[in-house]
């Protein structure tokens, strides 16, 4: 599962070949969760309230991107990396 993007030591991730509504696996610590890119909610999972709140404010930044690189992941094509939070 590449890592397309880390900051704050929050690890975001995304599957070749996933299932259906594209999301992506990011991870803080022991926590982790799966977030939809369509509407930026949490799907799956748990994260501190802190992180939680860091990694919607990126994918809201970076949604289009997000959605780019499901699309490649979709077809087992490297995702891209994505510019961190900062």
């Amino acid at each position: 599962m590449p890592m397309i993007s880390f900051f704050y030591g929050i690890i975001i991730r995304m599957f070749f070949s996933d299932h259906a509504q594209p999301h992506f696996h990011a991870q803080n610590g022991e926590y982790k969760a799966i977030i939809s890119i369509l509407d930026l909610k949490l799907i799956e999972g748990e994260l501190p309230r802190r992180a939680l709140g860091l990694i919607l404010d990126w994918a809201e930044l970076h949604q289009k991107e997000l959605l780019d690189n499901w699309s490649l992941a979709a077809n087992n094509e490297m995702p891209n990396s994505i510019k961190p939070l900062e």
